[in-house]
């Protein structure tokens, strides 16, 4: 694979991956493409009613199995090979829906959460299964790194959300550093359990964490909405990351000292089971 959508759009996943080995990277890059295949019909600069028609012959493809579409034969083969309940797909074409509106409004902790879940706490699951994580706890901790770095991107993004009339959090500061707040509880309810996958691939995911966490710190070093607005996308610098990486380091040996926790987000967790069965797709 010479080029795909992981080495062109995922900047932080694709220093990550750097660290995984070649064929397990090209299996989370074939799910990568599946993932930014549908987001990419919801963010295009097109009628709403092309974007809807659009996504269905993309959703219809994914049922029905067309295999003429090497994206949708690809992910029919991380499903079989790794038991992905397609149960966890439809949640994520769900997701994404949702943003094919005129205008999205999240009203509640409860609705920001199972979106969160449905666009990226998918994303997070069905990777755990590729790494052949196993123990439930820790395919819910995987939900919740999704969710974090979700909750990470709807507070980075606000100003180009509110140009697209998608209001998942109020645009001021507090929010932003709220929703962040709530993200750092997913990053460290996800870190445990990172021990439960297979040590080669387990630097990865650590890497990925920390370099996803860093985004939520400089968005908080702006300080205030004003500094926040004037700053354009934020990321992370090469420097950034690679100071990360250090880090990770260090989390990588430290989670050979630490005890398996019990997964401690069962009441967020059963906010989204209000409307969504997470045992049925683990």
């Amino acid at each position: 694979m010479s080029e795909n959508y992981l080495s062109i759009y995922a900047k932080s996943f694709n220093w990550a991956g750097f660290f995984l080995p070649k064929k397990i990277y090209q299996k989370c890059s074939s799910l990568y493409d599946f993932c930014r295949t549908i987001d990419d019909i919801a963010d295009q600069e097109l009628k709403l009613n092309i974007k809807a028609k659009q996504f269905k012959e993309f959703k219809d493809q994914f049922t029905n199995k067309d295999f003429s579409n090497q994206i949708i034969k690809n992910i029919h083969e991380l499903i079989d090979d790794f038991r992905i309940s397609k149960k966890i797909v439809y949640d994520l074409f769900d997701g994404v829906e949702t943003d094919l509106k005129n205008e999205v409004k999240i009203n509640s902790k409860k609705e920001l959460l199972i979106y969160s879940y449905r666009v990226a706490g998918t994303v997070g699951l069905m990777m755990a299964k590729i790494l052949n994580v196993r123990k439930k706890n820790s395919l819910k901790s995987a939900i919740d790194l999704g969710i974090a770095m979700q909750l990470t991107n709807i507070a980075r993004d606000v100003v180009e959300d509110n140009k697209k009339n998608r209001k998942y959090i109020n645009s001021n500061f507090e929010s932003i550093r709220n929703t962040l707040k709530t993200a750092d509880t997913f990053y460290e309810s996800s870190f445990s359990s990172i021990r439960d996958i297979p040590i080669r691939y387990r630097f990865a995911i650590l890497v990925a964490r920390r370099v996803y966490r860093q985004i939520g710190s400089n968005i908080l070093s702006k300080k205030n909405i004003e500094n926040y607005n004037k700053s354009g996308k934020i990321y992370v610098s090469s420097f950034g990351k690679f100071f990360q990486t250090i880090l990770a380091i260090f989390d990588f040996f430290i989670l050979f000292t630490m005890n398996l926790k019990e997964h401690n987000k069962e009441v967020e967790h059963q906010l989204i089971n209000e409307e969504i069965n997470l045992n049925e797709r683990i």
